[in-house]
């Protein structure tokens, strides 16, 4: 069954022109040019608590990405409340709970088209009872290898991180990690817990990304 499309959701594709989407486009070239100082092919996007604006902040970011002509997947690694399916209006009967329980589907896993091109999605696929064993599997070190090897960019949604441990174990085994807060609701101290369970597994915190932030309005058009 599919799921019904949240498309307001994806700012950069419904409103291109708003300054909103020229943020997730300033953040796309910040990212490129952290790619240029060392290697970022699998990239984490988690908060450091529920319901601070990560799923919608890597979707758009993903759609950016692609839109400026690289080949990405995009990975609902949040097996334990996705949404990336929900997002895009994509099936979730298969994807990466069920990719790591297969052998054959750790070399071809069911990657899905998205209405963007050089977009793919793995959704979460159904829950398991075993979230973080299943994120620390060695098969999880083989997919994540496999996906890189199929686009220019893998990025993974991560639950967040002081709650539970999936995106440290995450972190530690891709690239680095971006850290979403969101104005007005995450907490300083919440923010710094984040990072030090990041730091201490040596994850690569390769910046932050501010979502619900007032915009200036003396910038005017710009």
């Amino acid at each position: 069954m599919e799921k019904q499309s949240t498309q307001p959701a994806l700012v950069t594709l419904t409103d291109p022109r708003s300054a909103v989407s020229e943020a997730y486009r300033t953040l796309r070239t910040n990212l490129e040019f952290t790619a240029m100082s060392s290697a970022l092919r699998a990239l984490v996007v988690t908060t450091p608590g529920a319901g601070e604006g990560k799923s919608t902040t890597l979707a758009n970011l993903a759609v950016t990405m692609a839109q400026g002509g690289r080949t990405v997947i995009l990975v609902d690694a949040d097996l334990r409340r996705p949404a990336q399916h929900t997002i895009f209006g994509s099936a979730n009967e298969r994807g990466l709970s069920t990719t790591l329980l297969d052998d054959a589907g750790i070399q071809n896993p069911p990657l899905l088209d998205t209405s963007v091109p050089g977009l793919r999605l793995l959704p979460a696929g159904p829950t398991p009872p075993n979230p973080a064993e299943l994120l620390a599997s060695p098969r999880m070190l083989q997919l994540i290898e496999t996906l890189k090897d199929m686009a220019d960019l893998v990025l993974f949604d991560a639950p967040p991180v002081v709650p539970v441990t999936d995106a440290a174990i995450l972190g530690a085994r891709t690239d680095g990690v971006l850290l979403v807060l969101q104005a007005g609701k995450s907490k300083r101290e919440h923010a710094a817990r984040a990072r030090t369970l990041l730091e201490q597994v040596g994850a690569r915190i390769i910046g932050t990304a501010l979502t619900n932030a007032r915009v200036d309005s003396e910038l005017g058009g710009y």
